[in-house]
């Protein structure tokens, strides 16, 4: 009898030896370790569980594979393909705590900054640089002429899509994911303040607003006088008068770096140069803020239809309402340059 109570014993002993370190192991041991350069994991779409041992290896919270793999099929987290998405792991985490995040845990969502982007191309990189799609797909997605149609845009007008902001993204949100949030946003902000309303009343659609507030976007980087600036191409549009706006002129011969307008650019033969062409251009010459948006839907009521650079340094301009008005600005403008030394 005394045996078998030693053996019992041992027995018991052994049982509470093996759960203490089951525990320790599976529960109690962290597996997220503090000091990490950062918590958060990245797993591809259509990852296999073998390519996501390889991320938690190097990314250093996975130390026993073997034993990982075990849980992971006893928790039901091992499938093929494995879940795909950015999350947040918490120092400190066992390994249970860490598979059941990466199992049905919310995942860590990253702000996508868009806000002066000039061309779609601009846009598909923007977006790559926070989300899982490669910046050609998105671009791709971007030039597919039968998608675009669908969606209401043509190449030439689908930069008055992005209204810049910074957005929240699932990081891995695909080329159409991310065009369709971009279309609710753009629906959401015509539709608040009465844009549409506004559009409608200058005879405008919201893309050639967003047209035009792309010129003045280039015009001018001082809010104050963008419903100025505006009101002045509008008076040009209704009168039939040519925008003969510069930055049109640099967009046509994509010349983005040039410190200067010359006849290289005026006379250059585009549907885009207003100095050749009236009326809008075919689309935007870069994405506009939302402050030259609102500027031409409350742009100022004048007789304004010519304006020119003060040349004093405030970065504001002069504007006329007659050509010899105008041209006396102009030799304001010459002689605050020669008086600043720039001449």
């Amino acid at each position: 009898m005394k045996a078998i109570h030693i053996i019992t014993g041992v027995s018991a002993l052994a049982l509470l030896i093996i759960g203490i370190f089951i525990y320790y192991k599976f529960v109690g041991a962290p597996a997220v370790p503090p000091g990490l350069k950062d918590y958060y994991v990245e797993i591809p779409t259509n990852s296999s569980f073998e390519e996501v041992v390889g991320i938690l290896k190097d990314k250093g919270v996975l130390e026993d594979e073997k034993v990982f793999t075990l849980l992971a099929e006893r928790m039901k987290y091992k499938r093929d393909p494995m879940r795909a998405g950015r999350f947040e792991l918490q120092p400190g985490w066992s390994l249970i705590q860490m598979i059941r995040h990466l199992r049905g845990g919310s995942q860590a969502p990253v702000d996508v900054i868009l806000t002066n982007e000039r061309l779609p191309e601009n846009v598909a990189a923007k977006a790559a640089r926070f989300l899982e799609p490669d910046s050609i797909d998105i671009l791709t997605l971007f030039r597919d002429e039968d998608y675009l149609a669908s969606i209401g845009y043509t190449p030439e007008t689908l930069m008055s899509l992005f209204i810049p902001n910074t957005y929240e993204f699932f990081w891995n949100t695909n080329p159409k994911g991310f065009t369709e949030r971009m279309i609710k946003e753009h629906d959401a902000f015509w539709d608040s303040e009465s844009r549409r309303k506004k559009a409608e009343a200058l005879g405008l659609t919201p893309q050639e607003v967003y047209t035009l507030a792309s010129i003045v976007e280039k015009e001018t980087l001082v809010n104050q006088e963008k419903p100025r600036m505006a009101g002045v191409y509008l008076n040009r549009l209704r009168t039939g008068m040519r925008l003969q706006a510069d930055p049109t002129a640099v967009f046509a011969r994509r010349d983005f770096d040039t410190p200067r307008v010359t006849h290289y650019h005026t006379k250059y033969d585009s549907p885009y140069n207003t100095y050749l062409y009236a009326g809008l251009p075919p689309g935007p010459i870069s994405m506009a803020s939302i402050s030259s948006i609102d500027a031409v839907l409350n742009a100022e009521n004048h007789d304004y239809v010519y304006f020119c650079a003060k040349g004093d340094g405030s970065g504001l301009h002069a504007f006329a309402k007659t050509l010899p008005g105008h041209n006396s600005n102009v030799v304001e403008y010459k002689r605050n340059l020669r008086r600043r030394g720039l001449r």
